[in-house]
């Protein structure tokens, strides 16, 4: 669950803090205001590529924070984890969990637990027959299944290969040799390790700035230990009179019983800042070692890449090519039987996963019908449709033997078409949304910390169906977290939390502002969005209508999980009550 949300210095952003509450929470403004900013911070915090050009203008460096509170997650203390991102206008990035330094990958790894974020792309992405088949996986929970039939294709795709290269004449293969010996010469006189890169670029932080960091050590050291006022001296004063007021008030005995173990920890920290600080290698030669070796790994990372694992997997599918071609390794007679055998393997996986599909996909489609009814689509039909026969070894790949696509009929006497050829932009959202609500159930609620973030999910819809939309997103916000920007009152009026993001230009540059809105504000905010910037009474008193009528639905946000009072006040009181906990 995304509790704070901290951005400095990203594209518009100058300084945001937002602070989230569980259930449903809307973001709106005006068009351009930033709002999509907010969403591109959350997908930087889970790893999506970063460029320089995200740096504000006239800023050297941009930074995203997030807390998340999942008490079900082993990295954070307290059910807290802390997420940072730093952007320079350089196009160089770093991430850190919980004040440790991350890959990209730990970063998307972790978003798997927290959140989903939802964007007008994915919609797009139903228009493309390919993300079919993945989509009723994930619903199917084939999960396992999708990386047995991936790891067996992969198997028998490089033993294909190693066929297909064993057959070469003798002049093809004396000049694949020459190349395979030329670069794994240049491989194997680096010798790069898994992780070395990083590690390497966290090295070169530190010795880069090792005049600091001996400084800063000696003098946090001093300041415990070796001044006239050390801090572990004039403790004992402290514990002296915490000793006496115990026996007068024994509200003080806990904290005289943990008296040792803050020593303890403060003599670690003294010696740890000691050690520390003496064992940086503050030499330039160091240094420049460092850089040589990154700027090494930064040649094969682009010439075999682009990642330093994928440069060693590189270095050991050359070394496994020589011993093929030099008969060092298995016979021609050899590799066909291991063909067969493969591909054999591969079947097997393939068709179970097919059938799985093929069962899953009758349910799927009589449930996604279910829910498009309750969006307003009651007589859509809709169907998976697969390949009638099992495609055969050419067309075989990563995905399985399967073709699958989504037929449609939105209209009542209408046949059954495929999806990306009939559907409007507003039947396009509401079936994304379906399908994400089916996801979600089938997950069985296994993740009760997620965070749901919809950007614009009401492309293309409008009326009676808004206020549908806005009671399903209301619904899925009574069993997690969803933030949902969006342009529509009707779904505005759903949101337990409102929050307003308006642009301004202050001092000759545009600034994006984040403010929590309380009642008063709502109104004013859903009159704006109503009628645009000239509201009148009667605009006001359709935006109050439309919160009474949110309030008072059963499904409406404002009530998902109990923490919502007029203008916010009980909310700002937990934030407070927060952050002097922090």
């Amino acid at each position: 669950m995304l509790r704070l949300l901290r951005i400095r210095n990203l594209a518009v952003i100058e300084a945001v803090d937002v602070e989230f509450e569980p259930g449903f929470n809307v973001l709106t403004g005006e068009t351009g205001a930033g709002k999509s900013i907010v969403v591109e911070a959350v997908s930087l915090l889970l790893g999506a590529r970063a460029s320089a050009d995200l740096v504000r203008t006239g800023e050297t460096l941009a930074t995203i924070e997030a807390l998340f509170e999942d008490p079900s997650t082993p990295l954070g203390a307290g059910g807290e984890v802390v997420v940072r991102r730093e952007l320079t206008n350089l196009g160089r990035s770093r991430s850190f969990i919980n004040g440790a330094l991350a890959t990209a990958g730990a970063l998307r790894e972790l978003s798997v637990r927290l959140v989903e974020l939802h964007g007008q792309h994915e919609h797009q992405t139903l228009l493309d027959p390919l993300s079919h088949l993945s989509i009723l996986d994930e619903y199917a929970g084939a999960g396992e299944l999708v990386s047995r039939v991936a790891g067996a294709w992969a198997a028998l795709r490089t033993i294909r290969e190693q066929v297909e290269r064993s057959r070469m004449d003798e002049r093809e293969k004396s000049a694949r040799l020459d190349l395979i010996a030329f670069q794994l010469r240049e491989l194997e006189k680096a010798v790069p390790q898994p992780g070395e890169d990083e590690a390497l670029a966290a090295t070169r932080q530190v010795l880069a700035s090792a005049d600091r960091i001996q400084r800063l050590c000696e003098e946090s050291y001093a300041a415990l230990y070796e001044s006239d006022d050390a801090v572990l001296a004039t403790l004992g004063g402290v514990w002296k009179r915490v000793s006496e007021l115990a026996a007068i008030d024994p509200q003080f005995a806990s904290y005289v019983e943990a008296r040792e173990s803050i020593k303890a920890q403060l003599d670690d920290l003294a010696f740890f800042l000691r050690s520390y600080g003496q064992g940086v290698d503050a030499s330039p030669a160091r240094l420049q070692d460092v850089e040589d070796r990154l700027a090494l790994l930064e040649r094969l990372k682009r010439k075999y890449g682009p990642t330093l694992d994928e440069v060693i997997a590189r270095a050991q599918a050359l070394a496994r090519e020589r011993e093929l071609l030099t008969g060092e390794g298995a016979r021609l007679e050899d590799l066909q039987a291991a063909l067969t055998d493969a591909g054999g393997r591969y079947l097997i996986a393939a068709r179970e996963l097919s059938e799985r599909r093929r069962t899953a996909a009758r349910e799927f489609a009589r449930k996604i019908e279910g829910v498009l009814a309750d969006l307003a689509m009651a007589r859509t039909r809709f169907e998976v449709r697969f390949n009638a026969s099992e495609l055969g070894p050419e067309a075989w790949t990563e995905r399985g033997v399967d073709r699958g696509e989504f037929y449609v009929s939105p209209n009542p006497g209408e046949e059954l078409r495929p999806l990306a050829r009939i559907v409007s932009g507003g039947e396009l959202s509401r079936l994304m949304l379906a399908i994400k609500t089916l996801a979600l159930n089938a997950q069985n609620d296994s993740r009760p910390h997620l965070t749901l973030v919809f950007d614009e999910v009401d492309a293309g819809i409008g009326g009676r169906v808004a206020d549908v939309v806005g009671a399903r997103l209301a619904a899925l916000g009574a069993r997690f977290q969803v933030l949902c920007i969006t342009h529509l009152p009707q779904i505005a009026a759903r949101g337990a939390t409102h929050f307003r993001i308006d642009k301004q230009v202050r001092s000759g540059r545009t600034i994006t502002t984040v403010e929590r809105l309380g009642e008063a504000s709502r109104v004013d905010e859903l009159a704006r969005i109503i009628g645009g910037n000239v509201t009148s009474e009667a605009v006001r008193t359709t935006a109050r209508e439309l919160l009474a009528s949110a309030a008072a639905s059963p499904e409406s946000g404002a009530g998902s999980r109990g923490r919502r009072r007029p203008g916010g006040e009980e909310a700002k009181g937990e934030s407070e009550r927060r952050k002097s906990r922090r």
